[in-house]
């Protein structure tokens, strides 16, 4: 999903311009804590006075109604944020490690393993933090995953009326020509879909053989119109895709953003896979109190809530929804928790395999 650049991604930058930082420093919470401290985390932050959140675009994910949540419960903190892209992300980290610019940083989960093992990160267990899957954090908290999206069938019920609830359906003559999913040489959907067709057909992230058997024989039925290189959001949209395999968030914000009826998502039946999306604080932050009180905040049951908004699945299991978004995203025991760290280590095996099952 494309995002946009929304403001200027220097800490210093930003400083020097008109932005007005709070020069009381009376910090007050208005009603209980959402966890023990908070209080005097937020007198800190206060004298710090602002948080630098990168890679937090402000249409993606539902960020924009947490940064205004955000201020809103400590007006005393300003937030500023850029939209780099996660491995961009990593890139800057890493030239600016000795002056650091950013508090805290978001990503796809395999670029913040990225970023931990070239040393930008710090230790943090933020609130929940033991409540998430071992394999959606690093063990000292140098990374924690805060939602995740997740492979569905999207489909158009104009072209696909019989909509298909699981990945044999899939493979029934009715979808002849139907099916577009993103080549997983060059995409990190196209990687976790083979990965989600491997748990729904006996495999594991150790073993994604029988995910690209599936896919092969997707192709050997027919069935599949095409891959694709980058999202097909907007062919979507126009109409020229019967069942699209992609990310959940996609095929919602088709339906309840852009308006579009026919549009329904399905988490497969058998299984599918849920990919992390994870945030850090910053080795040498300038701010390291309000990134702290910002980190406790995307991880409360408050900040993981105002997510669903967004179309991503909270990480923290139990998170109650409003009954809206608990319909639209309705609980998916069948979503495994991806692990990364494997993940990654079977790239090229992947790349290679399905292009031998896929391409001959």
């Amino acid at each position: 999903m494309q995002r946009r650049q929304f403001i200027q991604t220097s800490a210093a930058a930003a400083a020097s311009s008109t932005l007005l930082l709070p020069t009381s420093h009376a910090a007050e919470l208005v009603g209980p804590e959402l966890y023990a401290g908070e209080t005097n985390l937020y007198h800190r932050a206060a004298k710090e006075g602002l948080v630098v959140s990168f890679d937090t675009g402000p249409e993606w994910a539902n960020w924009k109604v947490l940064f205004r949540e955000f201020k809103k419960r400590y007006p005393e903190v300003e937030m500023i944020y850029n939209d780099l892209g996660s491995a961009a992300t990593v890139v800057a980290l890493d030239k600016a490690r000795r002056r650091p610019q950013a508090d805290t940083a978001y990503y796809f989960a395999a670029s913040a393993v990225d970023a931990a093992k070239k040393g930008l990160l710090a230790p943090f267990k933020p609130v929940n933090f033991d409540k998430l899957p071992p394999v959606f954090r690093h063990p000292e908290g140098e990374w924690f995953t805060i939602h995740t999206l997740n492979i569905a069938f999207i489909v158009n019920k104009k072209l696909a009326p019989n909509v298909p609830q699981t990945w044999a359906d899939l493979l029934k003559p009715e979808y002849k020509g139907s099916v577009v999913y993103l080549d997983p040489r060059s995409t990190g959907v196209g990687q976790v879909g083979v990965f989600a067709a491997a748990f729904a057909n006996g495999g594991s992230v150790d073993n994604p053989k029988p995910g690209i058997d599936y896919l092969a024989k997707l192709h050997q039925a027919g069935n599949v119109l095409r891959t694709e290189g980058t999202t097909p959001y907007a062919k979507f949209l126009k109409g020229e895709i019967p069942i699209w395999i992609s990310y959940e968030n996609d095929g919602l914000k088709a339906r309840y953003t852009d308006g579009m009826q026919d549009a329904e998502v399905v988490i497969p039946r058998e299984a599918s896979a849920a990919a992390p999306y994870a945030i850090s604080l910053v080795k040498g932050a300038p701010h390291p109190n309000a990134a702290r009180l910002w980190l406790n905040f995307t991880m409360s049951e408050q900040g993981q809530a105002l997510f669903a908004q967004g179309y991503v699945r909270p990480s923290v299991p139990g998170i109650a929804l409003s009954a809206e978004m608990a319909a639209r995203m309705p609980a998916a025991p069948q979503l495994r928790p991806l692990d990364v760290v494997t993940a990654a280590a079977k790239k090229a095996e992947i790349d290679r395999d399905w292009a031998a099952a896929v391409l001959r």
